[in-house]
């Protein structure tokens, strides 16, 4: 069983790893069930294992959090559905890429109930949109632009940490970094993309879209 939780207001970050690291220990000892936590954090940036110093560009801006979930830097901020995820990954089965992958899947699927088409991309974290109606790129690809984010932890196989959702955030907030070191490629919004979707109807997406993409436990 996964439990579900919507926390209102804006969530502090420390708090939220904290609290994080304390159900993923208690769903490894099978004291709490798996859940899936759905916040907003205030405007700041988060350094994976990955950052690389002079990709925080303005690093006065916001407040600056190191954190062990993998990838680069990031940005949280209010307009963004953060997903943080406690799912048991030894239940189902032990691949730590098949599940990064069903992440990925869950947040394309949820998208695409928005009639937008969410891609990936070999050697870029995240989920992507083609921007044809920008310029083209210097060699002649489509535009993309960053609708989300995705960065996990385990511990006994617990995941924390999660995915973010850009929804309506101040897209201006990202230029403080280099959103997950790519330099080539924008950041968007479900709001920038001229979709009036609210905090809610992304939920909503996402709780429907859930089982049928997270690999059902074995």
């Amino acid at each position: 069983m996964v439990e579900w939780i919507t926390t209102d207001g804006l969530t502090g970050y420390n708090e939220a790893v904290s609290f994080m690291e304390a159900r993923a220990e208690s769903i490894a000892a099978g004291t709490e069930d798996e859940l899936i936590w759905l916040v907003e954090h205030p405007p700041l940036y988060t350094a994976g294992t990955s950052a690389k110093p002079q990709d925080l560009t303005d690093p006065e801006r916001f407040p600056v959090y190191t954190s062990k979930r993998g990838g680069q830097y990031t940005y949280h901020g209010p307009g963004q559905r953060v997903a943080y995820v406690m799912l048991d990954v030894g239940k189902r089965g032990h691949d730590v890429r098949r599940f990064v992958q069903d992440l990925e899947t869950w947040v394309i699927t949820a998208l695409a109930e928005f009639n937008i088409t969410g891609e990936i991309r070999e050697g870029r974290v995240g989920v992507w949109v083609e921007r044809p109606e920008k310029p083209r790129l210097p060699d002649g690809s489509v535009a993309e632009d960053k609708i989300a984010a995705i960065g996990i932890r385990l511990r006994r196989w617990v995941s924390f940490h999660g995915i973010s959702i850009n929804v309506d955030p101040d897209l201006q907030h990202f230029s403080g970094i280099v959103p997950c070191g790519i330099q080539d490629h924008g950041v968007t919004s479900l709001v920038d993309l001229g979709l009036p979707v609210t905090m809610d109807d992304l939920d909503n997406a996402l709780r429907r879209t859930f089982d049928n993409a997270i690999t059902p436990r074995s």
